[in-house]
């Protein structure tokens, strides 16, 4: 809000006619008129004063505020977008600018503006030899960010002058912000990628960018994991043999391994008691926990490095497994079938009911 709205705003609360504030300050009506239409402002000897005649804090009568409003900040973002999209670049710049200028210790707004102005920059629209006086205000906006209280600005900040150098081809300025990141967030090994591939170190932003696709991998599995086992505590089968057929088939595009598969066909095989399902199941588990690490083989991490499994941990796995599938506690519902009392006793001579942990599988009882 501009000072002239500012006074004509809380003028009117006071139910003083502009001929009355002018007569109290010493001024003519017109210049108040001038004042609130924004044709003019105050003189700064008359701040003080007009501050308490309208009962407001000079911060107010100059717009000062540490914060605006999420609304505020997003009203302000809206025009500036539409701004860009109607009118010369300049004439943008410059009222954002000055927007800025209102609200200078508003973070939020600071970093979204300077990043409005910047990729228009980015994209080739504005001319090189003119658009350079603007990058110097596009940067100090970001560098503003940076000092903010708010850890998320701060990386926005970061963000900011990530693009703003890396776009400008300087990737040394580029990678000194990654810094901002913690060393496990996505977002900086995506970025630190980005720098690799650019500057001729292909096979390190290889295998960074397959290890962001391995571990998002691992965070979606479990985050559907986790909704298959809230479907199965509500007895919801239904949503939850719809969320395993996402999870053994995210396994399978990405290539993880049949026993990884399995696992999860498990899982829901024993929620729902399903004799027939578990006897394939435990056969393809134990069919294939040699390969257990597959994927280690596989073009999508072809630039990884995995640990080889020796023989002797393969064995100690498929006793655990063996173990597991003995457990009476998970798998009591098997008793008395034939065909899993054959298997069992064709992996060893452990009785049934006298099972391990039960690890491989979760209890859904």
């Amino acid at each position: 809000m501009e000072i002239g709205q500012v006074i004509r705003k809380y003028r009117k609360e006071k139910d003083m006619t502009q001929e009355e504030m002018a007569r109290r300050l010493g001024v003519t009506a017109p210049a108040v008129n001038k004042w609130e239409s924004g044709a003019s402002a105050p003189d700064i000897a008359l701040l003080a004063p007009i501050a308490r005649m309208l009962g407001i804090t000079t911060d107010t009568l100059l717009c000062f505020r540490e914060a605006l409003t999420e609304e505020e900040i997003r009203r302000f973002v809206q025009e500036a977008g539409e701004k860009l999209r109607k009118e010369d670049y300049d004439d943008v710049f410059n009222w954002a600018k000055s927007v800025l200028e209102q609200y200078p210790n508003c973070d939020s707004l600071i970093w979204q503006m300077a990043l409005l102005l910047d990729v228009p920059r980015r994209v080739g629209e504005i001319p090189e030899e003119a658009a350079e006086q603007y990058d110097a205000y596009i940067s100090s906006c970001y560098a503003r960010a940076l000092e903010s209280g708010d850890e998320g600005i701060r990386l926005h900040g970061a963000a900011g002058l990530f693009g703003f150098y890396f776009w400008r081809e300087e990737y040394d300025r580029a990678e000194g912000y990654l810094a901002y990141y913690s060393e496990e967030d996505p977002e900086r090994k995506r970025r630190q990628g980005d720098i690799y591939s650019r500057t001729g170190r292909v096979r390190e932003a290889y295998k960074l960018y397959e290890e962001l696709v391995f571990s998002g991998y691992h965070k979606l599995q479990t985050a559907l994991q986790s909704i298959s086992q809230l479907a199965k505590q509500e007895k919801d089968m239904e949503t939850a043999r719809f969320i395993v057929e996402k999870q053994t088939g995210l396994a399978r595009l990405m290539e993880i391994g049949q026993y990884q598969e399995a696992t999860m066909e498990m899982d829901l095989a024993m929620a729902e008691k399903d004799p027939e399902a578990t006897m394939r199941i435990a056969g393809k588990l134990l069919s294939c926990i040699e390969d257990i690490t597959s994927y280690s083989r596989s073009r999508l991490y072809g630039h990884m490095e995995f640990k080889e499994l020796s023989e002797e941990f393969c064995g100690q796995m498929r006793e655990t497994l063996i173990k597991a599938l003995r457990e009476e506690e998970n798998f009591g519902y098997m008793k008395g079938e034939a065909r899993w009392q054959e298997l069992l006793e064709s992996c060893g001579e452990v009785p049934w009911g006298q099972g391990g942990s039960g690890a491989h599988f979760s209890n859904n009882r």
